[in-house]
């Protein structure tokens, strides 16, 4: 009889012994599950509010040649890096006056408005609410006049808003480098000063 009770006692524990075993795996795999399904909803959430960032923001398209991406082609030209361009100092502006639109930087030392017109569909975005266009000095043939006005064409297609950033000299007077066709980092802060209220009353803040 004693046996009989120390063997149903021995199954009991070797029972619960694996009813406790298996509860323990259970709640080590329901962890692992918790912690994947806060991982993806973390992630989820991450993705979201970068898209609604994205989204939020304008973007402002400064398309030109080397003033507009600040130096020319070479080591016999000179200019200043593209932080100093005009293209970030115009956004550091309008940051300041608390409105969050992005200045992209499609200047091409050497480019001519041909050229411009040839990629600017592909630098278009949603985004894009308006474009700058510094046509330069590189082409003063023909095609120039035809050239811009394509891209006129195309911004308007487009319902993009255009500002013309032209007569750099007399707007940046006094600031033009010893090579006679780029500007100083002060160039383009008044560069970027003429631009700002234009791109402004063009939509690029709302």
């Amino acid at each position: 009889m004693g046996r009989i009770r120390r063997s149903r006692l021995a199954e009991t524990i070797d029972m619960d012994t694996q009813l406790c075993g298996r509860s323990f795996f259970a709640r080590q795999e329901f962890a692992r599950w918790e912690a994947g399904v806060t991982l993806r909803s973390a992630i989820v959430v991450v993705v979201l509010a970068l898209s609604a960032i994205n989204a939020a923001a304008a973007d402002v398209l400064a398309l030109g040649a080397s003033n507009t991406l600040g130096r020319g082609k070479g080591a016999g030209h000179g200019g200043v890096d593209r932080s100093q361009a005009y293209p970030a100092q115009l956004e550091a502006m309008l940051r300041q006056q608390g409105c969050k639109a992005r200045v992209v930087n499609a200047g091409v030392a050497g480019d001519t408005p041909s050229g411009m017109a040839a990629r600017l569909p592909r630098l278009l975005t949603k985004q894009t609410t308006v474009v700058v266009l510094q046509p330069g000095g590189n082409d003063s043939g023909p095609d120039r006049a035809s050239a811009i006005s394509r891209i006129e064409q195309l911004l308007a297609e487009r319902k993009v808003a255009l500002v013309t950033l032209d007569r750099l000299g007399q707007i940046g007077r006094g600031y033009q480098l010893p090579d006679g066709l780029h500007f100083s980092a002060e160039g383009h802060t008044a560069f970027a000063s003429y631009l700002l209220p234009k791109v402004v009353a063009a939509g690029a803040c709302t």
